[in-house]
């Protein structure tokens, strides 16, 4: 899958030049989704979204595939940090391994890059987000398009409008970190 450059981007017109571009991901083994947005403090501005699915049957393939296409996403539209949301942990002990190993595959790759990772529960997220901490997947999709007005709504999948929340939720607690001071409450 190759990723054209859309830098700059021409939503990002009266943006500052300080302004962050931050890459979330919502991390699986059948659907990764990602998204990209910039924010120069309380101001939020879409970039870009989508699902990876790797096909493949073998696990270290599909984890290959993952981070492979998380590289070019990446060098694509150039983020200046990542966050990524946590998994919860299934009933079912070894889907909960393989999930970790796809989160290891999509963290790693903004790390490699040099990128700073958050991490966020699916409930700090949801509270950040919509203000509920177990809030539907409907909800969190309505609030990322309220938020993030020129997102293309045809296409955004409840992946990758999981992925663009975890982003938004990133953007919301590095803006309370500079304007108050405090440091990340991790859950």
């Amino acid at each position: 899958m190759r990723y054209q450059k859309m830098w700059p981007n021409p939503f990002l017109k009266g943006f500052k030049v300080t302004s962050q571009v931050i890459l979330g991901l919502d991390p699986g083994l059948r659907h990764t989704g990602w998204g990209v947005m910039a924010t120069d403090g309380q101001n939020f501005s879409y970039i870009a979204h989508g699902v990876i699915s790797p096909r493949e049957k073998d696990l270290s393939v599909r984890l290959r595939v993952l981070f492979e296409n998380l590289c070019e996403v990446i060098d694509a539209y150039q983020p200046t940090m990542a966050a990524v949301e946590e998994t919860f942990v299934n009933v079912n002990p070894r889907s909960t391994l393989k999930l970790g190993m796809a989160r290891g595959a999509v963290m790693l790759a903004p790390a490699i890059k040099g990128l700073d990772v958050g991490e966020y529960s699916p409930n700090k997220v949801k509270q950040t987000v919509v203000g509920v901490g177990h809030a539907g997947k409907e909800q969190v999709m309505t609030m990322v398009r309220y938020l993030l007005p020129h997102v293309n709504r045809e296409t955004l999948t409840a992946d990758a409008a999981d992925a663009l929340a975890v982003a938004l939720c990133h953007a919301q607690h590095i803006w309370a970190e500079k304007r108050f001071g405090a440091q990340r409450i991790e859950q």
